[in-house]
């Protein structure tokens, strides 16, 4: 495939170099060309500007920039989005472990909405950056599992792909509507395991006693 990444920082790398090893075509585009040419070449991929790595992302676009500038990110690439599939990993949390969106729409949405051509699918933002660098992405011999909110059904199925190719397993999480959802789920965890240094998987029961099955 060929992946656009805007943004240089730790997510970027984890994700574009676990991508560019798999056989991926990467692209990453930064704002600061130093810092792209540099993490470029550590994964392997090329560099260039953040409209840059749109155009070339003809498969899939990462959103890897911090929530307080994504949105103005977006909104000056809408046009070179339309019609794009666009990875939103990022996570608006603040002081507190609280949304930075607080009841308002969801950090996915306000992203969607700056960007309304643009196949936004939600994923990749519960796990710290360095769960993205590990081969395999195992854990007491379960693959990760990566949820997924979208409405666009091609879209989905890009990602669902992409997660594959990390050895993770992509979970249906429902419409982008639900993404405000997952954004909670990720601070409220975050809050856990940086506030409290809790095990916070301890708080769900096996699947066969969750009262579904």
């Amino acid at each position: 495939m060929r992946i656009g990444i805007v943004g240089t920082g730790a997510m970027a790398g984890a994700l574009g170099g676990r991508w560019a090893r798999a056989g991926h075509d990467v692209l990453v585009g930064g704002r600061h060309t130093g810092r792209a040419t540099g993490l470029a070449a550590r994964i392997g991929g090329r560099a260039g500007s953040p409209r840059d790595a749109v155009e070339h992302g003809g498969d899939a676009v990462l959103l890897a920039v911090p929530y307080v500038v994504a949105v103005d990110v977006v909104s000056g690439l809408s046009d070179a989005l339309a019609g794009r599939t666009l990875i939103d990993c990022t996570n608006p949390v603040g002081p507190g472990f609280l949304l930075e969106t607080g009841g308002g729409p969801s950090a996915a949405e306000r992203i969607a909405a700056a960007a309304p051509g643009a196949r936004v699918v939600k994923a990749f933002n519960i796990c710290h950056e360095s769960v993205w660098r590990l081969t395999p992405t195992v854990f007491d011999g379960r693959p990760l599992a990566v949820p997924l909110c979208g409405d666009d059904a091609s879209a989905l199925e890009t990602v669902r792909r992409l997660v594959r190719d990390l050895g993770c397993e992509p979970l249906a999480g429902g419409g982008l509507e639900r993404a405000a959802l997952l954004e909670a789920t990720a601070a409220f965890l975050i809050g856990l395991w940086v506030g409290e240094g809790a095990d916070a998987q301890a708080i769900a029961p096996p699947l066969e006693y969750s009262g579904v099955v």
